[in-house]
């Protein structure tokens, strides 16, 4: 009876968890001066009304009425179901001006219960100097309901294929914290990718960066074009592709060259379907050329202090040793520790006058540093083991470090204590050097083996062994297969066209469960645009057609020039137009329709995988 009232109270809290009720904002992330851009109210695991839209200052609201989309999923993990919903309320406004803005606290009565959301703030960057916004030219790739929050062009002329890509649409810069410091100074340097296109296909580093005359200790970053930056009047896409803290080496003018890169962007081309246009992306190769920035060196202030080892930057010195009684034949250890800001991984660590007595062993380094900042912060240390051979009083003296403190353009030169030590007799018979020679004695050399070695007086040539000729003619057959296979493969890479076909079905799966993964996620506009993805590329490998050529046209025409049956090919065309649809008219699909066509696409692939088409006439 026990375990069945435990059964009940854990699936009553399960239930109860799995049905948690949300109310949240979710604010635009990339918003321009002039352009339109969405505020979004998801209520998860509840039933309410639609808000009300909320007054934002600096922002003019377009759709009272908000545009409303749902989504409903369920799990089963380990034999449990577990089910959720979420319904969004999307709002259009219009931003007026630039500046930092604030989305007020949003109330709604959610099965009886008041939520509400937390304010939350985003940026208004200035449009772009020299260009007219234009209303208008939006309207004409379907109004405001077509253009996403994450689109930061509001003329979407911009990214036609007919427009030539110049140096201002896409480029690479570098970016640095300082543009004079002294040698061994940290210097931030990041090397970001400025684009006017949302769509990079292909993105590859031909030449890689160059740091002539600096040491480098590099940043982990995420090159992810998700950010919108405001550059000479001009507004961006950024991605951060490469980010570290240099040291120069020497004095003078040192320059960084941010490399080489090859990539493909996408553009649109529009495609009249008779009543209405539709957009077609369509590839152009770029080439960015290096991009260099020098970096002016000031030469350390001279005459240099001894004890001087190029440390440059500020930090703390220390020291400890160990044990507090020391006797003859027992290790001992002395540690010298260095913390602080700067060039910490490049310092020489300082090296003590230990007596004449003690045996000493190779130091043991440790370098623990991070990058904090534009500059890295760390702990430095050396350990010193030596071992006292004789009884007596004995003298460690003190150490002093010495660095340069860029901030005042001054040395610092900072100490630590001497140390008295009395060794007192070990128990030991003998010192550990003694005992390693003994051990070493054991070792050093092996006794001569004797008696009979197996030795043989057999003088016989390999050609005339049976096992000779056998290898031999198997090295041949190995030859021959060897010519045969590269002259297949040869002939198999020189197909480009059969290859394209043959992996053409592949390719589509694969992005087919990518928009499987944004359609489970409720990411519907991505969706589409994967899944129309997926049939253009599918299209473009099976008829050995390139993507920038393909309409509705060609595509039936290639399709029946091959002996596709006709219900094949109307079914490919509608997946087509309900994909160009729903991606220029978000709001009006449902959780169903996006099932359905996504289980229409899946089958016109499998149906165009499954019919053999032929020889094209």
């Amino acid at each position: 009876m026990k375990k069945l009232i435990l059964f009940f109270m854990v699936v009553i809290a399960a239930l109860f968890v799995s049905a948690q009720t949300t109310f949240q904002v979710i604010p635009p992330r990339n918003v321009i001066a002039g352009n339109k851009f969405m505020v979004k109210f998801k209520v998860v695991n509840g039933e309410s009304g639609a808000p009300q839209a909320p007054s934002i200052n600096g922002c003019k609201l377009l759709s009272p009425t908000p545009g409303r989309s749902t989504m409903q999923s369920i799990q089963m993990i380990n034999g449990q179901t577990t089910s959720s919903s979420s319904v969004e309320y999307t709002f259009v406004y219009r931003a007026e001006k630039e500046g930092t803005f604030t989305i007020p606290a949003v109330s709604l009565n959610i099965d009886g219960k008041q939520h509400s959301t937390k304010a939350v703030q985003f940026r208004v960057l200035p449009a772009d100097k020299g260009t007219q916004q234009s209303q208008a030219a939006q309207q004409g790739w379907g109004g405001y309901d077509a253009v996403p929050d994450h689109v930061f062009v509001d003329d979407m002329s911009s990214q036609t294929a007919d427009k030539k890509i110049g140096k201002d649409d896409i480029f690479v810069r570098i970016i640095l914290n300082k543009s004079r410091v002294y040698e061994q100074e940290a210097v931030e340097c990041t090397i970001k990718l400025y684009t006017k296109y949302q769509s990079i296909v292909s993105f590859m580093a031909t030449t890689p960066p160059t740091f002539d005359g600096f040491l480098i200790d590099e940043v982990d970053v995420q090159g992810q074009l998700n950010t919108v930056e405001s550059y000479n009047g001009q507004n961006y896409l950024t991605a951060v592709l490469k980010k570290c803290i240099i040291f120069p080496q020497k004095s003078g003018k040192l320059t960084i060259s941010s490399g080489r890169y090859d990539l493909t962007v996408q553009q649109i081309e529009r495609v009249s379907n008779g009543w209405y246009y539709t957009a077609r992306p369509v590839e152009k190769k770029v080439v960015l050329q290096p991009y260099t920035s020098t970096v002016s060196i000031t030469p350390l202030p001279e005459p240099r202090p001894a004890g001087f080892t190029n440390a440059v930057g500020k930090f703390q010195f220390e020291s400890r040793l160990t044990p507090e009684n020391f006797r003859t034949g027992e290790a001992a250890s002395l540690t010298y520790i260095i913390t602080g800001t700067g060039n910490i991984k490049y310092i020489d660590m300082p090296k003590p006058e230990l007596p004449s007595e003690f045996e000493q062993y190779s130091p043991k380094t440790d370098s623990r540093a991070r990058v904090n900042g534009s500059n890295v912060t760390g702990t430095s240390s050396v350990e010193y083991t030596f071992v006292p051979q004789s009884v007596g009083d004995f003298k460690i003296p003190g150490m002093s470090f010495v660095y340069f403190d860029p901030s005042t353009g001054r040395y610092v030169t900072i100490g630590t204590k001497g140390y008295s030590l009395k060794v007192e007799k070990g128990s030991g018979a003998s010192s550990l050097s003694e005992q390693n020679d003994i051990k070493a004695k054991n070792t050093d050399i092996l006794h001569i083996r004797l008696g009979d070695k197996d030795l043989t007086s057999d003088h016989t040539p390999l050609v005339a062994r049976w096992w000779y000729w056998c290898i031999y003619g198997l090295l041949i057959m190995l030859l021959i297969g060897a010519v045969w296979f590269s002259g297949r493969r040869a002939a198999m890479l020189a197909d480009v066209a059969g290859r394209r076909k043959a992996r053409a079905g592949k390719v589509a799966q694969k992005r087919l469960r990518i928009a499987r993964k944004l359609m489970d996620e409720g990411k519907s506009e991505e969706f589409y645009a994967e899944l129309l993805r997926a049939m253009w590329g599918y299209l473009s490998d099976k008829l050995n057609i390139p993507v920038s050529q393909l309409n509705r046209q060609n595509i039936t025409e290639a399709l029946d020039s091959r002996g596709v049956e006709r219900t094949v090919t109307e079914s490919v065309l509608s997946v087509l137009d309900s994909c160009e649809m729903a991606r220029y008219t978000p709001g009006a699909a449902d959780a169903a329709t996006i099932s359905q066509v996504y289980s229409d696409a899946s089958g016109a692939i499998s149906s165009l995988d499954r019919a053999k088409l032929v020889a094209k006439a």
